[in-house]
């Protein structure tokens, strides 16, 4: 079974950043223009040149693949967020069955080192963190397309377009969790309704019922 879970706001004060040339901190943020100026920290979108004439994703993925070597102290996905429910998905199911569906990266693994960023889709964020669905992202997507087990989605309906498209080509079925008045429609897959009064990260709740088999039956 394939977890995915959506990314969170809050982020470990000791994870690591990227950094320009001389040496400031880059924060990933949907609006550089609108941010706060802040000493020592370039403000960029993962999809912006660098200095070098490539992207920052690119930057990134380099990073990733400089054999083993993490200078920049960048955390693996499934440790970044503060929540706990990161890491109890991880004791679970493992790294190789976790993906986090972040608004700043698309759909990550979970070992995959990630800086700090403050991109989101949420309606009450600051404005240049919010990301907005007609915004231009070459989002990652590191689920294989040969995928044969079902793939478990928690999280709320903002993020649902981008887990729908991110996991298109996935053969298996792909089951969501709702707790809004209507169900949501996925393509090739179901949606199970989570009964709960929560209306903020009510994902989280339903995070406790997965991992104390609450939801086995529902899940098939």
């Amino acid at each position: 079974m394939i977890v995915v879970i959506q990314c969170a706001a809050g982020k470990r004060p000791d994870a690591g950043c990227l950094e320009t040339r001389d040496g400031r901190r880059v924060l990933f943020v949907a609006d550089p223009s609108a941010a706060p100026t802040q000493d020592g920290v370039l403000y960029a979108r993962p999809d912006e040149i660098t200095e070098g004439g490539r992207s920052w994703r690119d930057e990134l993925l380099a990073y990733n693949k400089s054999s083993g070597r993490n200078p920049l102290g960048l955390l693996p996905a499934f440790e970044l967020y503060q929540n706990e429910a990161y890491r109890r998905l991880e004791k679970k199911v493992g790294t190789q069955k976790l993906y986090i569906l972040s608004a700043g990266w698309g759909l990550i693994a979970a070992t995959f080192l990630t800086p700090s960023y403050d991109i989101t889709f949420s309606a009450q964020a600051a404005p240049y963190k919010r990301r907005r669905n007609a915004d231009r992202y070459n989002d990652l997507s590191m689920l294989t397309r040969d995928e044969q087990e079902p793939i478990l989605f928690f999280g709320g309906n903002n993020y649902l377009p981008l887990f729908a498209r991110l996991t298109g080509n996935a053969r298996s079925e792909r089951i969501v969790f709702f707790n809004s008045v209507q169900a949501p429609q996925i393509d090739g897959g179901r949606a199970i309704r989570f009964q709960t009064t929560t209306r903020t990260n009510w994902h989280y709740e339903c995070i406790d019922a997965f991992l104390s088999g609450a939801l086995d039956h529902a899940i098939g």
